[in-house]
């Protein structure tokens, strides 16, 4: 819901716009709008190539990820967001998404437009909730749950998805903890329990964690991340680039006295059993940074697009 806007200037990659036939509950009478994505010296997003082809490609020595807040609950020109955020999807075609704020009308429609290149598993079916897509050609879909905090008044929770990818077990874990600065103490309460979660997984399953967390900086000093968890971003030098995925001056669809926080964030915890895949983080960017013909982002939070490397242990 947040973020820095690159100051950098590039050659505009363009985004390729869903040919939308209707918007269900949106309705239909709006024209698409290509969303131009910028590159950022320093922070510039690798595009998957194509798997097509004998033997193994680039594709298949890396996994990318997005994790973004979309701020469904803003129902101000939805249609036009809607079709943005599928757009970035399509663009990136990212193995993993990660998303929070998800809505009914805005899975329906995403069910319609991707349900052929993903699977879905979403955190709840109403109000506001987080859903997972998984790229069909690339990964199982082996168990999902539901973990709810018991505290929590905003209906937060973690969604749990055991997935198998070239064969190898993965576990990919999504949330938006506890919004709003009061609740503090409820937020490092569920770092505290996803901290245990993916420390505690099996040896020879990777764990990869996603999420809206609205955390500060000193109240992840004070739960602290396990010796075997990794933040993404601090583990790739901690561009500047990067830094900030919610930014009230960059982005403009709130209007809030400035203010910038790293509140998305990605944990990595590898698998540590001989003979299995490992992950090691390759690149991240930022994306969602162009503004639409409405005038809004797509959501108020940058997206985060990251990829990491696939080795054999």
């Amino acid at each position: 819901m947040h973020t820095e806007t690159p100051k950098g200037e590039g050659e505009p990659l363009k985004v390729q716009q869903p040919d939308l036939n209707s918007l269900g509950p949106f309705g239909a009478d709006m024209d698409g709008e290509s969303s131009p994505e910028r590159k950022t010296p320093g922070c510039t997003p690798v595009l998957s190539e194509s798997s097509e082809g004998p033997g193994r490609s680039k594709e298949d020595e890396k996994l990318s990820l997005i994790t973004w807040n979309i701020d469904g609950l803003d129902g101000e020109e939805q249609p036009e967001r809607a079709r943005s955020l599928c757009s970035y999807l399509m663009l990136y075609s990212a193995d993993v998404v990660l998303l929070q704020e998800m809505v009914p009308p805005y899975m329906r429609f995403m069910h319609q437009r991707l349900g052929d290149t993903y699977t879905f598993t979403e955190g709840g079916q109403e109000g506001y909730f987080t859903m997972m897509l998984l790229k069909k050609s690339r990964l199982t879909l082996l168990d999902s749950q539901v973990l709810f905090f018991p505290n929590s008044h905003m209906m937060r929770n973690l969604l749990v998805a055991q997935v198998l990818f070239r064969g190898q077990k993965l576990c990919l874990m999504t949330s938006h903890f506890e919004s709003c600065k009061a609740n503090s103490e409820e937020r490092m309460r569920q770092l505290r329990l996803v901290m245990k979660k993916m420390s505690k997984a099996p040896d020879d399953v990777t764990v990869l964690f996603g999420g809206d967390t609205n955390l500060r900086d000193y109240e992840v000093a004070t739960v602290g991340l396990p010796s075997n968890v990794c933040d993404l971003w601090e583990k790739l030098g901690e561009p500047e680039k990067c830094r900030y995925t919610w930014d009230t001056q960059a982005n403009t669809n709130k209007e809030i006295q400035f203010k910038y926080s790293r509140f998305d964030r990605v944990y990595l915890r590898r698998a540590a059993q001989d003979g299995v895949l490992l992950l090691d983080p390759q690149s991240m960017a930022l994306i969602g940074l162009e503004k639409l013909r409405c005038g809004l982002f797509t959501s108020d939070h940058w997206g985060i697009y990251s990829t990491f490397s696939v080795m054999q242990k």
